[in-house]
């Protein structure tokens, strides 16, 4: 019987990616293998209890809602994950991962849409990237950038550019929330006339942005 450690399932409003605005399950689960200097989930590194897949799923189903991310932490460092991502593709449900660009992703259930988060110089893990991730992306996975500064924006352009991501899959640039204005992040992308789109992590305006399982 295969487990997992669970930090948290809520029902909650879908903040980032394309997918922003629709109602969605999230399945946070423990751990994580990176140490971003900004990083909003610090409570996910440790806290969380041991679910089976089943009942994991069962939560999942009891919230009556199609689209289901599995977040974290990092949830590629738990082998059990890929039980859950084809148990929840097999029963239909739209299924998403956030991971963060430093676990091989090419394991992944290919119905699943595959998010990226490939790390700047600002978040002290840039080194982690493992970019031999980039061939294994397709036209429904997207890359995330999450912006600290000018130094951090100008050096996911040259990544953008030397990967061609733009031509793979749709890239999202979002700010450290507190740290840089959304405004200087699009002004930025229009001077230069980057090819990403500007996220503002929406959940962080409908609550408050400390409040955890929204």
């Amino acid at each position: 019987m295969i487990e997992l450690v669970v930090n948290e399932i809520f029902h909650s409003i879908q903040g980032e990616s394309t997918h922003t605005g629709r109602p969605c399950v999230f399945v946070r689960l423990t751990y994580c293998n990176l140490r971003c200097t900004w990083c909003d989930t610090v409570y996910a590194f440790e806290e969380g209890s041991p679910m089976t897949v089943e009942a994991i799923l069962e939560r999942v189903r009891s919230f009556g809602c199609r689209l289901v991310e599995v977040t974290g932490g990092e949830p590629l460092a738990q082998e059990g994950v890929h039980e859950l991502f084809s148990r929840l593709c097999d029963e239909g449900f739209e299924v998403l991962v956030e991971t963060g660009g430093s676990l091989d992703i090419g394991c992944v259930d290919r119905r699943v849409s595959r998010i990226v988060d490939f790390k700047c110089p600002g978040s002290g893990m840039e080194k982690k990237n493992l970019w031999s991730n980039v061939p294994a992306l397709t036209p429904r996975d997207e890359v995330k950038f999450v912006i600290a500064d000018r130094a951090d924006f100008e050096w996911a352009t040259v990544k953008i550019r030397e990967h061609s991501l733009d031509r793979i899959c749709t890239v999202l640039m979002s700010v450290v929330f507190g740290q840089l204005e959304p405004v200087e992040l699009a002004r930025w992308m229009l001077d230069e006339g980057t090819n990403a789109r500007l996220q503002l992590q929406a959940h962080k305006y409908i609550w408050e942005p400390s409040t955890r399982g929204v």
